[in-house]
């Protein structure tokens, strides 16, 4: 992923207002935690470790209205809180 997580999470911190830096954020931290391989579990849980799941609620919370952002808000934390261990189910509670 080369640091495509970390780099999401970011934009996301810094530019909590703008509806495009959300979404595109979002868009990138689903994608990067796609997978149940264990990349891709790797991944879910770097992402939920460095606040992705509450950041994602935040674009949702912000930009309910924007065309874009509840699809890909939704889309991340259902990406990152996929999964059937204990540790899925640890990360669907903080959502």
């Amino acid at each position: 992923d080369a640091g495509g997580i970390e780099l999401a999470v970011t934009a996301l911190q810094a530019h909590p207002q703008v509806a495009g830096v959300q979404q595109d954020g979002c868009l990138a931290m689903a994608n990067v935690c796609v997978g149940s391989d264990a990349t891709g579990l790797a991944h879910k849980q770097r992402a939920a470790d460095a606040g992705g799941i509450e950041l994602a609620v935040t674009a949702l919370q912000a930009h309910p209205q924007v065309a874009g952002v509840p699809q890909l808000g939704c889309w991340a934390m259902g990406s990152v809180c996929f999964g059937t261990d204990a540790a899925a189910l640890a990360r669907k509670q903080r959502a």
